[in-house]
């Protein structure tokens, strides 16, 4: 039984069509990318399946459960399994960093109260941030926010991660630590994760497999692991993303 499911998906706004016939399902412990041009639908395909935009048509399955088609208490139950870093990271300001990690556990209410910090402060360990516990999103370089947004999306254990350009704004040098960071969070946790980027050296260090979505005609063009995508798949937006190229060059 796959973790996430997807079948179908038709995503609008409005009148627009973004994306249809997205079809795929995820493993557990997979690193899943999705990927495509500016403008594809990426984003748009991440908040439909963190619950944030109802899609038009078809279904997104959590364990073969619709989450569209429950009621509200079925779908807190199922988010409460999933965990989000955002691509701004999302810290709350005026909150300490060990304060923003142990958020999710206060509100899901799960977790006795008495654990809240030795969990946070876990996930801080695991991301090399706990000695920044008492510091404020202010005092943090882009790098450290991610990690510190990264630790408080694993805290509450979810089996499902979705992180929305966790390279972004940030050096190369500090996006390899995030990759070594996300892989070791994978073997940590086992969880599976949903990589929404268009950073290359990351969906070929990272991703076990994947989805290409395209702008133009508004639909998956390419399915696969990015390393078979780039090699099997002639399609030249497919070929000039995934080999960094000019169509017109191709």
């Amino acid at each position: 039984m796959s973790l996430l499911g997807v079948r179908d998906l038709r995503l609008q706004y409005g009148p627009t069509l973004i994306q249809e016939g997205i079809d795929f399902d995820i493993e557990p412990g997979t690193i899943y990318a999705v990927m495509g041009g500016s403008g594809c639908g990426k984003s748009t395909l991440l908040k439909c399946l963190i619950g944030l935009l109802e899609p038009a048509a078809g279904q997104v399955l959590y364990r073969e459960q619709d989450y569209w088609a429950s009621n509200e208490a079925t779908r807190n139950q199922l988010r409460a399994d999933i965990g989000v870093l955002f691509q701004s990271a999302a810290l709350w300001s005026s909150m300490t960093v060990l304060e923003n990690v142990m958020l999710p556990l206060q509100v899901q209410g799960t977790l006795p109260k008495d654990q809240h910090e030795a969990r946070a402060l876990e996930a801080l360990e695991w991301v090399g941030m706990a000695e920044a516990r008492d510091r404020l999103p202010a005092d943090l370089s882009g790098g450290m926010k991610k990690r510190v947004g990264l630790a408080r999306a694993i805290v509450a254990r979810p089996h499902l991660l979705f992180l929305d350009e966790p390279s972004a704004g940030l050096d190369p040098i500090s996006s390899v630590k995030l990759d070594r960071l996300i892989l070791d969070i994978r073997e940590r946790t086992e969880a599976a994760i949903v990589i929404v980027t268009h950073e290359l050296p990351s969906i070929y260090a990272l991703a076990d497999d994947g989805i290409f979505l395209d702008a133009d005609l508004k639909r998956p063009i390419a399915h696969g692991k990015p390393t078979q995508m780039r090699d099997t798949v002639m399609h030249p937006t497919v070929q000039a993303f995934m080999r960094r190229q000019e169509i017109d060059t191709l």
